[in-house]
């Protein structure tokens, strides 16, 4: 079979991974779970012809990359099928790839359960914004509905720069520059600073990556731009510790002073497996006010979790509240609600006081 059809094929059963591994068959992720498309294992010499295909797919890319350092990351698209992003690696010796599949139309946030809340953020036209979680929770994608949501409603500038990029925005009230990090700028920090001259309004940073990419955000925020980023951590507390961790000691009550001045919001989600076998978004949103301020320059952290349990008036919500709701609706299962919680013991205990009121 060629690439190109377990492509197609992906894209018609609606997987959201392909992978193509030595020593198993091919296999595509379909909601929650791993699938094997044949009986028949693939073996180094046969995925070595697919690998090849697919850098011949992606505009006859060069293989040098992967053959000397062994990881290659890239997106490509196949007209009238879809948009795809690559990761291809050596493992065990032999090359592999994970494929995400990544569609031409931009979602709907709302057929993605996102909560209005969270596309608010399309309304600030300055500061810090974050969206959080582990590697495939779908902060991109929430980042691909805020941008979306300015481009139909405000005239600005926006700028993104994304390793890859995987949502094609058309230009319609706003103008939207994407910039792909290798491809068209060398690095996230050599593309911030170059997007300081360039007018914006808007910029997003596909990801934190450093210090560096950091410092120069938040310079950007302070200066009247509206920043949004994505950070791999879970929970507000937990994001702001990360970002001041990021920094040498003798510049993180700096860095304090300035979280505390530009932060706007802190977005944490996470998809949780559904009891119908699909999956379905759990998301933490901190909205920044005085008490949260005053917490982040006093190093107090510990204590914002009370403030977002609190703050529901205020359109914030907590992790474990929207993790409780998904259970109660009967969309996720007791365990996952427990797995996925930040505090297990506290989320058995509420959901057993829960029965027992029943």
């Amino acid at each position: 079979m060629k690439v190109v059809d377990l492509l197609s094929s992906a894209v018609a059963q609606k997987a959201s991974d392909i992978f193509l591994v030595p020593g198993m068959p091919f296999s595509y992720k379909i909601g929650s779970r791993i699938v094997y498309q044949s009986e028949e294992k693939l073996y180094p010499a046969q995925m070595e012809l697919l690998i090849t295909e697919l850098y011949q797919l992606a505009g006859e890319r060069d293989m040098g990359k992967v053959r000397e350092h062994g990881d290659d990351d890239f997106s490509f698209a196949i007209p009238g099928v879809s948009r795809f992003r690559s990761s291809v690696f050596r493992q065990r010796g032999s090359l592999a790839a994970v494929i995400r599949v990544v569609n031409f139309d931009l979602p709907d946030y709302k057929e993605l359960h996102i909560p209005e809340s969270v596309i608010d953020a399309a309304r600030l036209t300055k500061g810090f914004v974050l969206v959080t979680g582990p590697a495939g929770s779908g902060k991109t994608t929430t980042l691909a509905c805020i941008i979306d949501k300015i481009n139909n409603t405000r005239n600005a500038h926006v700028i993104t720069l994304e390793d890859p990029l995987e949502y094609l925005h058309r230009h319609k009230q706003s103008v939207v520059t994407q910039r792909e990090v290798t491809t068209d700028t060398d690095s996230y920090v050599t593309g911030l600073r170059s997007a300081l001259r360039q007018a914006p309004d808007v910029i997003l940073v596909g990801e934190m990556r450093d210090y560096e990419t950091i410092r120069i955000a938040m310079t950007a925020a302070e200066t009247g731009h509206l920043v949004i980023s994505t950070l791999h951590t879970v929970g507000a507390a937990n994001t702001i510790d990360r970002i001041i961790d990021s920094f040498p000691p003798n510049q993180q009550q700096q860095i304090r002073m300035q979280l505390s001045m530009v932060m706007q919001a802190v977005i944490s989600q996470q998809l949780i497996p559904t009891v119908d076998g699909g999956v379905y978004p759990a998301f933490e949103i901190m909205f920044f006010n005085n008490a949260i301020r005053n917490m982040i320059r006093e190093s107090k952290t510990h204590q914002i979790d009370s403030v977002i349990a609190t703050g529901q008036a205020e359109g914030m919500r907590s992790m474990d509240s929207s993790l409780l709701n998904l259970y109660k609706e009967g969309r996720i299962s007791k365990e996952n609600a427990i797995i996925y919680s930040s505090n297990s013991e506290l989320m058995s205990k509420k959901i057993e006081r829960g029965i027992s009121n029943a």
